[in-house]
C-alpha cells in the first residue's frame, strides 16, 4: 500500500504504522553530532543504508553520498522527514520491521536510537531479539550494523533525579531496566547477543554524556587503557559539564565521569554504547580507519573533532559539518576577545595527565609542595611564549583544563581556542588561578588554606605560591577577560555578556557552582553558607558584648564626672583656675600685639 500524497514516491505504508506518534527530537547535537559523523564513516560511498528507528534529519546530510531508506513507525515523521528530504532519493517505509520489504538487503544497517523505537506497537511484538534478527536479515553478507544500546545502569541514570522505574511519560510504555531480561544489561551482554545472531563486534564506543544526546563517543578498548589520559578526561568532563547545563540532577556528572574514568570505569558506565558489528566478517580485517575518540564541542561550525590511532600515539583530525549545519550569520561570527581555529588541530596530541586533575588532587591531599611545583612550573610555562609582558593565540587561553602535564612538561591539550588579542602575562595567570579556585570553593573541594579566604583573595594566595605578586586589581581585570572569553565562545551578545560579567562577578565561597544544578553540591553549598552565618553571628555577638561593656564604662565614667561638678572642691578649683585662664590668655594678647608692633618698627627703618 502506498500513500496518495505528494510524498507517494518515498512513502511506504505497507501496515502497523502508528498514526497519532512522533519519535522526532531536535534537541540533539548540531549536525547529528558524532554518531552521525561516525555513520559517515562508516557508510561507503554508493551504498544501500538503512536508518532503521528515529534519526535527526542531520543525519541524511552526513549519508548525502549513500542511497538510503528510513525505516519509521510514526506516519508524521514519515512525511516530515519526506518533506525535509527535497528532491535526495530517500525512500521512507512506515512500519514495524515486519514491514521490510522480503529480498532487499543493504549494505549498512543503523539504528542510532537503539531497537525499541524501531518496533511499533499497531502489530505483533518482536522484542529486542527479534527486532535485531529481522534487521540482520536485512544485511547483506559481509554488511556492518551500528547499534546503540543504552546503559540500565549508566551515569545518566545514577544522576537523574526521577528514577527510571517511575517514569509514567507516553515514551516510557517499555522501560528497559536491569530487571527486563529482554534487554542487554552490560557490554558483555550486547556482544554476545551480537554474536549469537550471527555477527562479529568489530568496534565499540561508550556514548555520553546522555543517550538522547550523545556529545562524545570514546573507543572502550581506549577508554578502559588510557585512564589517566588528559584528553579523556577533558573530553568526559566537557561533555558531561554542558550536556547537564540545564538540568537539575543528583549530583555532579562530570566529576563522577572523571572518577570512573580513573577507576576504569568510563565503559561500564557510559550512558550508551554504540556498537559495530558485522555479517560474514572477513577474517583479518579490521577498521584502522576508525577514530578513537570523536567529540562536539564549542561552536557547531567547528563540526566533531575526531581523534585517530597512529604508529607514534594519537593525532588529531577535524571532520567538516555538513553547509546546512553552519550558520550563515549570527552571533558566532563576534570574535572580540576569543575564537575558535579548527585548523590548529594538527599533529600529534599532547600526552600527559590534565593540570586541573593535578591540582584538585594536591589540595585534597594538602601536598603544598607539589602544588606549588606545579604552579610555579606553569607560571614559567607561560613565561615562555610572552612577548613584551603579553601573551597571545592559544597559551593566553590555555587553563588548567587545557594544560596537560607530563613530567616537567607542559603542553596546551586543544590547540583550537585562541585569544584574539594578547593579554598581559599576570592576567592570563590570574584567569587561571581564579577559574581553579572557582572550581575548589564553590565545588566544596577540601584544601589546605582559610575557610575565610573569598575568590580572589584564593587567587592572590595561589599567586604567591606561583611565584607571582597578584592583587585584587589584576583578578578583577582577569574575571573581566574571562566574561568577555566566555561570551565571545559562546557566542552571547551584549545583554548576555553583561548578564555573564554580573553572574561571575557575583560569585562567593558560598555560592553553588556554575553548571548543573546538582542537589549534591547544593547541599554542600547550604553547608558553608551556614558555617559563614555561624561565623557572622559568632562575630556579631562578640561585638555586642564588647559594645555593651564599653557602654557600660562610658555610663560609669558620666556618673562620676557628674559626681566631681557638684563637689566643693570641684567648684574651689573653678574659682582658682578660672582668674588664671584669663590672665593667660590676656598674656597672649599682649604678646602678640608686642610681636607686631615690631614687625611694624622694623618694616620702617627699612623704608627709611
Amino acid at each position: 500500500m502506498t500513500t496518495d500524497t505528494a510524498q507517494a514516491r518515498r512513502i511506504d505504508l505497507p501496515g502497523g504504522e502508528m498514526l497519532a506518534w512522533s519519535d522526532l527530537r531536535t534537541d540533539g547535537p548540531a549536525g547529528g553530532g558524532p554518531l552521525a559523523a561516525l555513520a559517515a564513516r562508516v557508510v561507503p560511498a554508493g551504498a544501500r543504508v538503512l536508518l532503521a528507528g528515529p534519526h535527526e534529519p542531520a543525519f541524511l546530510d552526513r549519508l548525502a553520498h549513500a542511497e538510503v531508506t528510513c525505516l519509521l513507525r510514526s506516519h508524521r515523521d514519515g512525511v516530515a522527514l519526506a518533506n525535509l528530504a527535497g528532491d535526495r532519493a530517500v525512500r521512507v517505509i512506515v512500519g514495524g520491521p515486519a514491514g521490510l520489504p522480503a529480498g532487499e538487503t543493504y549494505d549498512v544497517v543503523i539504528a542510532g536510537s537503539g531497537l525499541d523505537p524501531v518496533e511499533s506497537v499497531e502489530g505483533t511484538r518482536l522484542g529486542w531479539d527479534g527486532v535485531l534478527t529481522t534487521l540482520i536479515g536485512a544485511l547483506r553478507p559481509g554488511g556492518t550494523l551500528l547499534l546503540r544500546q543504552d546503559n540500565p545502569v549508566g551515569l545518566h541514570r545514577i544522576v537523574d533525579v526521577s528514577p527510571w522505574y517511575a517514569d509514567r511519560d507516553d515514551a516510557a510504555w517499555t522501560i528497559d531496566g536491569v530487571l527486563d531480561a529482554g534487554h542487554p544489561a552490560n557490554l558483555d551482554q550486547l556482544r554476545g547477543r551480537l554474536t549469537d545472531a550471527g555477527l562479529t563486534p568489530d568496534a565499540c564506543f561508550a556514548g555520553y554524556p546522555h543517550p538522547a544526546a550523545v556529545t562524545a563517543l570514546v573507543a572502550t578498548g581506549e577508554l578502559d587503557r588510557g585512564a589517566s589520559a588528559g584528553l579523556l578526561d577533558a573530553v568526559l568532563h566537557g561533555a558531561c559539564s554542558g550536556g547537564y547545563a540545564d538540568r537539575c540532577v543528583l549530583q555532579d556528572p562530570a566529576r563522577l565521569a572523571v572518577d570512573a574514568l580513573h577507576a576504569g570505569l568510563g565503559s561500564a558506565l557510559a550512558p550508551a554504547w554504540v556498537v559495530l558489528a558485522r555479517r560474514d566478517a572477513v577474517p583479518g580485517a579490521d577498521r584502522a580507519d576508525l577514530p578513537v575518540v570523536l567529540a562536539q564541542s564549542g561552536p557547531p561550525r567547528v563540526g566533531v573533532i575526531e581523534v585517530v590511532a597512529a604508529a607514534h600515539g594519537w593525532h588529531w583530525r577535524v571532520t567538516d559539518p555538513p553547509a546546512r549545519a553552519e550558520p550563515t550569520a549570527g552571533p558566532y561570527a563576534s570574535r572580540t576577545a576569543a575564537h575558535r581555529d579548527a585548523g590548529a588541530l594538527t599533529g600529534p596530541v599532547p600526552t600527559g595527565r590534565l593540570l586541573r586533575t593535578l591540582l584538585l588532587d594536591a589540595c585534597l591531599r594538602r601536598d603544598l609542595d607539589t602544588l606549588r611545583t606545579l604552579l610555579t612550573g606553569y607560571a614559567r610555562w607561560l613565561d615562555t611564549y610572552a612577548l613584551d609582558g603579553k601573551i597571545s593565540g592559544a597559551p593566553a587561553l590555555a587553563g588548567a583544563d587545557n594544560v596537560v602535564v607530563s613530567g616537567d612538561e607542559f603542553g596546551v591539550l586543544d590547540p583550537s581556542w585562541q585569544a584574539t588579542a594578547p593579554l598581559a602575562v599576570d592576567v592570563a595567570l590570574a584567569r587561571t588561578l581564579w577559574r581553579f579556585a572557582t572550581v575548589l570553593l564553590t565545588g566544596g573541594y577540601a584544601h589546605p588554606w582559610s575557610s575565610t579566604l573569598d575568590l580572589a583573595g584564593l587567587t592572590v594566595v595561589l599567586g604567591g605560591m606561583a611565584g607571582r605578586e597578584l592583587d585584587r586589581t589584576t583578578v578583577a581585570a582577569a574575571v573581566e577577560t574571562e566574561a568577555a572569553v566566555v561570551a565571545a565562545l559562546r557566542g552571547l551578545d551584549a545583554k548576555g555578556r553583561l548578564k555573564l560579567a554580573d553572574e561571575l562577578g557575583a560569585l562567593d565561597p558560598t555560592s553553588p557552582p556554575p553548571g548543573p544544578e546538582s542537589y549534591q553540591q547544593l547541599r554542600e553549598a547550604w553547608l558553608r553558607q551556614r558555617e559563614e552565618l555561624t561565623r557572622v553571628r559568632a562575630v556579631l555577638g562578640w561585638t555586642e558584648d564588647l559594645l555593651t561593656s564599653r557602654e557600660r564604662a562610658l555610663r560609669r565614667a558620666d556618673a562620676m564626672i557628674n559626681l566631681l561638678n557638684g563637689s566643693v572642691s570641684f567648684r574651689v578649683g573653678r574659682l582658682v583656675i578660672t582668674p588664671a585662664r584669663w590672665a593667660k590668655r590676656a598674656a597672649r594678647s599682649a604678646k602678640r600685639r608686642l610681636r607686631a608692633a615690631l614687625r611694624r618698627r622694623v618694616v620702617r627703618e627699612e623704608q627709611q
